[in-house]
């Protein structure tokens, strides 16, 4: 029986655990913290029922739209966050799903083993746990302990008044005024969950863009910083904070511009937050692990380096997910997918992962959804393209739903009319998008999506409006 040691218990490496031993392999689970990793305990799980909640109140803040009055005849029902009732709801959901993979482990004979890894020679990893140290040799060994949030030396984190993403989930008070450090999806993700509970949220994004990210499309960030304004989200670009300083409890940031943009207008501002949070980026979780005296090399940001079969430099030693960088794909998706790609070259098949058709989603107000090529990066690949959109408000199930804002946009090769890329922009759009990947990993065009039936009425229908109106031409 093969015996794969993984290291880090997020959804690479679970997924990982999970299918070697459907596969008949002894396998040894290591986890230092919580069973689950960022994305459950952390990340994906938490902010999404944080936005659940968010979501939930701003409903509530529009009966009167959709035509519910309050019983009894009361002119107004007011509603606000309870934070301590939403930060216990988000526990609850962690603790089940945490609880699940626990309870699936043990069905699957899978040994879990808490403490914190370091390698050793000839795949042996030595785990510090609270009763001492345990040595553990396996025919193979997965490292997928992920990354950790980026903390700048010029934005000192000190959990209270400047705060990281992770301290953004557990607060117990609404705060008054809120500046973001970071447009990207994390930042954008919690300015609109905070503005829905009642802040006034300032982002402060270094480059000219929300979302400054090669694979969302322009068009996309073109209509999330449209709908931060229609929230009332203040946004300064090209802008970064120079510094801070905590004066009466208050933190006065000071703004100036920024570096990261060419010819960036405008002098130095403050503005005065009663919380900063810092959500500028991560980095690898490989401290104590290690890796240079086991021979698995790195880059010089110390991300791991691993071919498309996930193999590091040393023999029989793998790594996945977010450990691996900004160089690959840092999404928990992806990290599921090389764990099981690591899973098949670690039990003698050999498979390279591939990258080409990764869909992402972003929980923003609207969602944001996209798969493929942006228009920049087919640009750059110098394909001859022609776009179409088709906006969600023209969709008889958006004005049902009271969902107007957003849009599906297509971007095709010019002849073949192969679709190579797709952004969905509006509600439920991280959703949407599965069909959009489908169609590109399977080289359909335009036109095989128009002449497939959708059901109606649905949001799905803009997916088959945008072919077809791409078909037209127009």
């Amino acid at each position: 029986m093969p015996s794969i040691t993984i290291i880090g218990s997020g959804p690479g490496g679970h997924i990982a655990a999970f299918e070697a031993a459907r596969r008949g392999a002894e396998v040894t689970l290591i986890e230092k913290a919580e069973i689950g990793g960022t994305c459950l305990n952390w990340g994906c799980i938490p902010t999404k029922t944080l936005k659940s909640s968010a979501e939930a109140l701003e409903t509530a803040g529009r009966l009167e739209e959709f035509g519910i009055a309050a019983a009894g005849g009361e002119e107004s029902v007011g509603f606000k966050a309870d934070m301590e009732a939403v930060v216990a709801r988000k526990e609850r959901v962690r603790k089940v799903l945490c609880g699940g993979l626990e309870k699936t482990c043990s069905a699957m004979n899978i040994r879990i083993v808490r403490g914190s890894a370091e390698l050793g020679a000839g795949k042996t990893v030595r785990v510090h746990t609270e009763e001492g140290v345990e040595e553990i040799k396996s025919d193979s060994i997965i490292i997928a302990t992920g990354s950790s949030i980026l903390e700048l030396p010029s934005l000192p984190v000190d959990h209270k008044r400047i705060i990281n993403s992770d301290d953004a989930l557990d607060l117990d008070h609404v705060p008054g005024k809120m500046v973001i450090v970071g447009g990207g999806v994390i930042g954008c993700e919690l300015a609109f969950i905070y503005r829905a509970f009642g802040s006034e949220v300032t982002i402060v994004e270094g480059l000219d863009r929300l979302l400054p990210i090669p694979s969302v499309d322009a068009d996309m960030s073109k209509l999330l910083q449209r709908e931060a304004k229609k929230h009332r989200i203040k946004v300064q670009l090209a802008k970064t904070v120079q510094k801070v300083e905590v004066v009466d409890d208050k933190v006065q940031c000071v703004l100036g511009p920024s570096p990261f943009v060419e010819n960036a207008k405008g002098g130095e501002t403050t503005i005065e937050a009663d919380v900063v949070l810092v959500a500028v980026g991560r980095t690898p979780n490989t401290v104590g692990l290690n890796l240079a005296e086991a021979g698995v090399e790195t880059d010089e940001r110390g991300w791991i380096k691993a071919d498309g079969n996930m193999r590091t430099s040393a023999e029989g030693i793998y790594a996945i997910g977010d450990v691996l960088g900004p160089a690959r794909v840092m999404l928990a998706h992806v990290a599921s997918a090389e764990g099981l790609c690591a899973v098949d070259n670690c039990l003698g098949i050999e498979r390279a992962l591939d990258y080409s058709v990764i869909p992402s989603g972003i929980f923003t107000s609207p969602e944001i959804g996209t798969v493929g090529l942006s228009e920049e990066e087919a640009a750059r690949k110098g394909i001859e393209f022609r776009s179409q959109v088709f906006q969600f408000r023209e969709l008889g199930k958006a004005q049902a739903m009271g969902e107007l804002p957003g849009m599906f946009k297509i971007i095709c090769e010019k002849e073949s009319g192969k679709i190579i890329g797709a952004h969905i922009a509006g509600a439920h759009a991280t959703d949407l998008i599965a069909e959009a990947g489908l169609a590109i990993k399977n080289g359909l065009t335009a036109a095989d999506v128009a002449h497939t039936i959708h059901a109606h009425p649905t949001l799905a229908e803009g997916f088959y409006e945008v072919c077809e109106a791409w078909l037209r031409g127009c």
